[in-house]
């Protein structure tokens, strides 16, 4: 787990694979390795920290990238007027609140992808995090190990 700090090199891969060819989104850019990820291999991606110390470390990690546009600012502001997206990086905290989880699921253009990382396997539950994932009716998701100890929820939103 990486506790907001950077994306570990297994997600990061899987954010390449995921990326791939699409237009995408990251929330909470933190130091910039997820995005750079992303980048690899997508057409574009808008990546959003509120963090301004971690905006300075992210610009120098993403330089030189043309197809990444990094936004100090708050992602419920930013990436609504430039979404839809076919892969979002759920990768702040803030979305999960209730509130917010269907504004973070309206980003997604349909047959759109979303990640979210940094889950622990075989949590005990009850997991409203999960819970919404798996319940939700737009999405069909499953579960990945990304090592022996930590998880992702890989999902599309339905057409």
């Amino acid at each position: 787990m990486t506790a907001g700090g950077s994306s570990i090199p297994e997600v990061q891969r899987l954010l390449a694979v995921l990326g791939a060819g699409k237009r995408c989104a990251e929330m909470g850019t933190a130091y910039g390795e997820g995005a750079a990820a992303i980048a690899s291999t997508a057409v574009s991606l808008v990546t959003v920290e509120r963090d301004s110390e971690r905006v300075v470390a992210a610009r120098e990690r993403l330089a030189g990238l043309d197809n990444v546009e990094l936004i100090e600012g708050d992602w419920r502001d930013v990436l609504p007027r430039r979404s839809p997206f076919e892969f979002l990086f759920l990768d702040s905290g803030d979305w999960k609140e209730e509130p917010f989880r269907q504004r973070a699921l309206d980003l997604v253009e349909p047959g759109g992808l979303l990640l979210k990382d940094d889950l622990t396997p075989d949590f005990p539950g009850p997991d409203p995090l999960r819970e919404w994932f798996f319940g939700h009716p737009a999405l069909i998701a499953t579960e990945i190990l990304t090592t022996a100890r930590t998880a992702a929820i890989i999902a599309t939103k339905r057409r």
